[in-house]
């Protein structure tokens, strides 16, 4: 453990109580000039310290920069409340401030990884959504991780994995705060009208088996809204969960999320989770814009079925059951969402 680490892991043993420098020192075997070069170097990575003449540091009450230390805090009391074991142990749990994507940097190394191995980010500069576009994935509002999964499924079966993702996110986001998430198929979640949340699953298929060798699920919640807003092209379609900052937000929904998609993982074909999907979803009903290519089709949703599959039927009556896909929904006559 670096000095950083002793220092925040100090900081968080004793939350919300000022500890001395001389305390600090003493604890965490930090210099007093060291602590002060670490206290800086922790604000530059985002957590808010408080430091206080003759009383000493620590973390404000709005500090939520996200690290190793506060996701496992969540988990571990989880697990002894709960009698449950996860398999995201402290090694097999990465985080960091900031990667390219999260689902790039699990793919580089997927084949050497244990199952369950994942990566969170407080930030992605080259966040990954679908359809080879980029994800919108700025620093101190969201947070962005990515899961490896080696489990002995069919192919067909990898779309089941997005599915479990959209309903952990809604548990998620309902858990930690008093937002109401809900599904827009195939991999969005929305908050108020407008998407917080998006899932791109990747996958590798074995030629011999034609199952799944991995697939890697890869999620960003966009916590809170960006400072002066969101880039024009998002500003109608992005939102945010939270509109105030809360302490160790971040990390709360990133380790909520990680129980529940274990939890929905562990029975992936089974009827709950379709069930539970098709709860949460609001697109039925909808008139839609099918989007194939570069081409798009109005239709109206009709229901979300046992395979989380799309039913639609089009302006000439017939009907089309998607399995993946893109739809927009329509208002006023023209693409909105």
């Amino acid at each position: 453990m670096n000095t950083k680490d002793r220092l925040i892991g100090l900081l968080e043993e004793h939350d919300g109580e000022f500890l001395s420098g001389n305390e600090i020192a003493a604890e965490a075997g930090i210099t007093r000039a060291g602590i002060w070069k670490c206290i800086k170097q922790l604000e530059e990575e985002g957590y808010q310290i408080e430091a206080v003449r003759n009383r000493g540091y620590r973390l404000g009450p709005a500090n939520d920069a996200v690290s190793k230390l506060p996701v496992l805090k969540y988990l571990e009391a989880y697990q002894q409340k709960s009698g449950e074991t996860l398999p995201f142990t402290g090694d097999r749990l990465e985080v960091q401030k900031s990667v390219t994507s999260t689902n790039d940097v699990l793919k580089e190394r997927a084949s050497h990884l244990p199952g369950w191995y994942t990566v969170i980010a407080g930030n992605q500069t080259r966040g990954k959504g679908r359809r080879t576009r980029s994800f919108f994935s700025p620093p101190e509002t969201g947070v962005y991780l990515s899961v490896l999964i080696k489990l002995p499924l069919p192919a067909e079966t990898a779309t089941r994995i997005t599915t479990a993702a959209a309903v952990a996110a809604c548990r998620a986001i309902e858990e930690t705060t008093q937002a109401i998430p809900q599904i827009k198929w195939v991999n969005d979640v929305f908050v108020k009208g407008k998407k917080v949340c998006g899932i791109l699953t990747e996958a590798s298929i074995s030629m011999e088996s034609g199952g799944l060798e991995w697939a890697i699920m890869g999620i960003g919640f966009n916590v809170y809204e960006p400072e002066g807003g969101f880039p024009e092209e998002l500003a109608g379609i992005a939102g945010a969960i939270s509109e105030v900052r809360v302490r160790d937000l971040r990390s709360r929904i990133a380790a909520a999320f990680l129980i529940h998609f274990y939890q929905l993982c562990l029975d992936l074909t089974g009827a709950s989770v379709a069930a539970e999907y098709r709860k949460r979803s609001f697109l039925p009903g909808k008139r839609i814009n099918v989007i194939k290519g570069e081409q798009e089709r109005p239709a109206t949703a009709e229901e979300i079925d046992d395979e989380c599959h799309l039913v639609v039927r089009y302006d000439d009556g017939t009907r089309e059951v998607l399995s993946s896909g893109e739809v927009s929904i329509r208002m006023d006559g023209t693409k909105s969402l």
